[in-house]
């Protein structure tokens, strides 16, 4: 159930490249069985093999491909929106509706609390069971999703409330009856209305970032990414579809499209990368929320010191600056 206190525990879903450090694992609980049902002291062997995983851990994790980063931004068991919100906030009331069509539960928005200071929070939701993702869409919203998470935007900048979004959606719900209601239009309204937005909105990338179903929450001061997220035109399984004609080449498109948070950083993008416990966030959900808390305050308490003036002037600055462009002279 979301947004109940998280321990570290052990992933029960494993990515292919994990698969050496659960051999390893499972020799160690072997041993450990053998030793408290023989009553035999091997503890040298036991010390020797937790070394060994140790070692293999940070050696696998220290030299992860793009497409290795992408898979645990995917993993199943990583912390979602509602983790963040119940984690970090406090007093959080959800609000619902676009009073246009209809709740879209793949974005979820409210009031909460973020220490004493009170906030509006808008996130794109997943779920973990069949029955929490049919509920969610797999993340993936509506048009009324993006034009709910823009009535609650503008509710927030009357009362002068920062806004804070939580990215996590592979893109924007393709369906027909979602093309019917005009999700393109929807998503260019909320880029063109935040843009204008006068109160603070930061933006966090806590797992999939794709394309402008991501981008239509995150018209933002500040966009922060976490570790082993990503944020992207396109998926690079639809990158790959269409220059290699097949799905199968998706590792090589992730490193054409540069979407790794280091290359967010070096091309402004994003502000700043939020560290992981080794593995991934789903490995020690508890440090992974500290870290996120901490960022948001201090990059929020640094934009409440700007006018409503600066900080449009400043947040119309950063997005004219993303970007390399040329210009050549007419011969």
């Amino acid at each position: 159930m979301f947004g109940k206190k998280t321990k570290e525990s052990r992933a029960q879903y494993i990515l292919e490249f994990e698969r050496p450090l659960r051999e390893l694992q499972k020799n160690l609980d072997e041993l450990m069985e053998r030793s408290q049902s023989a009553r035999v002291d091997i503890s040298c062997e036991i010390s020797a093999l937790e070394q060994k995983i140790a070692s293999e851990e940070r050696n696998i994790f220290a030299n992860l491909s793009t497409w290795q980063r992408i898979l645990i931004a995917r993993h199943p068991e990583r912390p979602y929106s509602f983790d963040y919100i119940y984690n970090i906030f406090s007093d959080f009331q959800e609000l619902h509706g676009d009073r246009l069509f209809r709740d879209d539960r793949a974005i979820i928005g409210g009031l909460a609390m973020l220490g004493d200071e009170p906030v509006l929070i808008i996130g794109e939701q997943k779920g973990r069971s069949l029955s929490e993702n049919m509920e969610h869409n797999f993340g993936s919203p509506h048009p009324e999703g993006y034009r709910k998470a823009l009535r609650l935007m503008r509710l927030a900048e009357k009362f002068s409330l920062p806004i804070i979004t939580f990215v996590d959606t592979a893109g924007a719900y393709p369906g027909i009856g979602s093309e019917e209601r005009h999700v393109a239009e929807a998503i260019a309204v909320n880029l063109r209305e935040m843009g204008q937005l006068a109160t603070p909105i930061i933006s966090v990338v806590i797992g999939e970032g794709g394309s402008g179903g991501a981008l239509g929450i995150a018209v933002s001061d500040v966009v922060m990414i976490l570790e082993n997220a990503y944020y992207s035109v396109i998926s690079p399984e639809g990158c790959a579809a269409i220059l290699w004609k097949d799905r199968k080449f998706a590792p090589d498109a992730a490193e054409a499209l540069q979407l790794s948070p280091q290359n967010l950083i070096q091309w402004g993008i994003a502000e700043e990368i939020i560290p992981e416990p080794l593995g991934g966030a789903h490995r020690n959900p508890s440090v992974t929320f500290l870290s996120t808390k901490e960022a948001i305050l201090r990059h929020l308490r640094a934009l409440k010191k700007l006018s409503p003036k600066q900080l449009l002037e400043k947040r119309y600055a950063r997005f004219r600056n993303i970007g390399i462009f040329t210009q050549e002279q007419p011969t």
